[in-house]
């Protein structure tokens, strides 16, 4: 399986942008008042599904050949469920998804929206994929796995091309880290660009098995993914996205549940943006980083607005 280039994220633009515009890179007087950085933030919880993953489905759906379009089979904690059951409804190709029992409701009852066939199953996203990877054998589903598909990992990539469009002496994007694809497409943009910026991921410290994984000699799997921040519910690393990571990634800083808490907080009074647990992510790191960020121009990806009513609550009051 061969990573995707800059060229084929050049070819995805077309696909994506026939549903969605360019999300826009504002820089915000509160958060840089805050931070004391030179910060913008890429709008990814514009797009039409709230989240960043829609530009993958759309350019992997549509690509897909006559003799895959009898249906497609994919696990999600949300976001990755609801591009590939936009793209699935637009392109009339049937979509089933499994998510763990317990998902975010409102995550849930958007893939339902767009049409496709929900199933709960395991304690966590990594139980409910390795169901998936059983049933499509049952079903003879093509299998969209939400990692290691070069396909998706490019459609993804055109955010970071607009990121580079917009401000081509970016130093530094910080951007969370679940699967891997949003920051593999940073790297390879940038890479491919020639450009110096740095890209630094982000974690959660109650699932952090990539960063351990990418920071230590072996890749490991975590006993838990225990964190609200579910777009970075992780206990495994997946191979095509630790390979681009291995080489792209320049670091990687976790947090903790009380800082992604904050860091939900602080894009609403700062950017008056609703931001989930792992789009919140790259802001609080700007704040944890600041001392070694200042007088960088840096890009911090809100990944996506997908927070369900509960979680919200609870985080601001």
């Amino acid at each position: 399986m061969q990573p995707p280039s800059l060229k084929d994220v050049y070819e995805a633009r077309p696909r994506v942008y026939r549903v969605l515009k360019p999300t826009p890179l504002l820089r915000h007087p509160l958060l840089s008042q805050e931070t004391g950085l030179d910060v913008r933030v890429k709008h990814e919880n514009h797009n039409p599904t709230g989240a960043f993953k829609v530009r993958g489905g759309l350019n992997l759906i549509g690509s897909l050949p006559a003799a895959e379009r009898h249906g497609v089979i994919t696990a999600t904690t949300g976001n990755h469920g609801q591009s590939i059951a936009l793209a699935a409804e637009r392109e009339r190709v049937p979509c089933t998804i499994v998510t763990p029992v317990g998902n975010n409701p409102e995550k849930n009852a958007a893939m339902r929206a767009f049409g496709a066939e929900l199933i709960e199953f395991g304690k966590d996203f990594d139980e409910a994929r390795e169901k998936v990877e059983q049933m499509q054998h049952d079903r003879g589903l093509r299998y969209v796995h939400s990692a290691n598909e070069p396909l998706l990992i490019a459609g993804v990539a055109t955010y970071a091309l607009e990121i580079f469009d917009e401000l081509p002496d970016v130093d530094v994007i910080l951007v969370p880290i679940g699967g891997g694809s949003g920051a593999c497409g940073c790297g390879i943009v940038r890479s491919g660009l020639g450009s110096r910026a740095k890209v630094i991921g982000v974690q959660a410290e109650r699932a952090d098995a990539f960063t351990r994984s990418w920071k230590g000699a072996a890749r490991v799997v975590g006993d838990s993914a225990d964190t609200f921040a579910e777009g970075m519910a992780t206990r495994v690393t997946f191979d095509l996205t630790f390979g681009i990571l291995k080489k792209e990634l320049d670091d990687i800083v976790t947090l903790s549940e009380e800082e992604l808490a904050e860091g939900v907080r602080l894009a609403l009074r700062t950017t008056h943006n609703l931001a989930e647990g792992a789009g919140a992510a790259p802001l609080m790191a700007a704040m944890k980083l600041r001392d070694q960020l200042t007088g960088k121009k840096v890009v911090c990806v809100m990944s996506g607005g997908n927070i369900d009513r509960a979680t919200l609550t609870r985080i601001v009051t």
